[in-house]
């Protein structure tokens, strides 16, 4: 890998055109907040979620806020920050004053509750479906036409191919693109050895690593560079949906991985602002018929199956990375904690 790889970048601006993805990314980072809420008349939430996320967001927020009035007489706020799901993450443990939090991996939630006690350890029994309202998986977007033949993981270990993908430092889907690869290698022969030089031979097709998902977006989309962008399924649909058909491919691998996007409460924030019951109404709406549909219109895979009639999303066979290495800490351990194989893979590449 070539020593771009192994850095985290730093957040920086890009000059975007006037698109409709340029301007749903400047509007999620000004959404991004660096304190608590001001104090209102009216209840104001703050849900602090991953990167890719922005345009589901805004729709379901506007769904819960109308439903909440209904319910309950009450008129809310309700606002969303967006960025890296780890660098989300580091911003709530050093006091952004989030309500709820809908991040891209369990691990991230479990950081905010290791190391600050806003969120209790067992936090993932505290709603349905372990805390899981939708879930996803990684696809690939590719140049159309296919020109360089991309089918399966494995073509993206070939040296002429260019892998655009996030820093899994920094970005949920950085890391269920890491973890995807390492399973699909993993799950052919159960050898860990091959499967960690599989990943390693991919990271060396990788020129640039962005803070999050929709920064590699851009990057392929709109910056031109890269052959291939494995991605959040619903992401990739979104480029189809903003740049047309006519522009790229989506190509769904044979095999993916169980993608977890989970949500939690922040209670030690909400009990300090008086936000509990409405942050709880919050969680609960996701899983409602309202939302689920919400869900699968935006490409996620909704909880409830039958909200997903209809919405075209393709059979995968998909596999659960805790079925190969364990429990989420372990996964976290291993791959991308300091040292962590991803440490290990960036130092063998300069």
């Amino acid at each position: 890998m070539r020593k771009t790889t192994a850095r985290i970048p730093s957040p920086r601006r890009r000059d975007l055109p006037g698109l409709a993805l340029a301007a749903a990314l400047a509007a999620g980072l000004a959404s991004v907040v660096a304190g608590p809420v001001p104090a209102t008349a009216q209840t104001a939430l703050l849900n602090v979620s991953y990167d890719p996320t922005r345009e589901l967001y805004r729709e379901i927020n506007a769904a819960f806020i109308e439903d909440w009035k209904a319910r309950t007489g009450e008129t809310l706020t309700v606002r969303a920050s967006h960025g890296g799901s780890g660098a989300q993450a580091r911003t709530v443990i050093d006091g952004v004053d989030a309500d709820v939090v809908t991040l891209g991996i369990p691990s991230d939630i479990d950081a905010i509750a290791k190391l600050t006690k806003k969120i209790p350890a067992d936090w993932r029994g505290k709603l349905p479906n372990e805390s899981l309202p939708y879930t996803s998986t990684v696809v690939f977007l590719v140049r159309k036409g296919n020109p360089k033949g991309v089918k399966d993981w494995a073509d993206l270990a070939k040296p002429d191919v260019k892998v655009i993908t996030p820093n899994p430092k920094t970005s949920a889907g950085g890391r269920w693109n890491f973890l995807a690869a390492w399973g699909t290698a993993y799950g052919q022969d159960k050898d860990a050895a091959k499967a960690d030089a599989f990943v390693g031979q991919i990271y060396k097709n990788v020129p640039v690593l962005d803070t999050g998902a929709r920064g590699s977006t851009v990057t392929f989309a709109q910056r031109g560079l890269g052959d291939v962008l494995p991605t959040w399924e619903n992401e990739a649909y979104l480029v189809l949906q903003e740049f047309g058909a006519d522009k790229f491919d989506i190509v769904v691998p044979p095999t993916s991985i169980y993608a977890e996007p989970p949500v939690a409460l922040v209670s030690g924030n909400t009990e300090r602002k008086g936000t509990t019951k409405a942050a709880q109404g919050y969680l609960d709406f996701l899983y409602t018929d309202k939302a689920q549909a919400i869900f699968a219109k935006h490409h996620y895979r909704p909880f409830k199956k039958d909200a997903a009639a209809g919405a075209g999303l393709p059979d995968v066979k998909l596999f659960r990375i805790e079925d190969y290495q364990g429990s989420w800490d372990d996964i976290q351990a291993k791959n991308f904690d300091a040292g962590g194989l991803f440490d290990r893979l960036s130092r063998a590449g300069r």
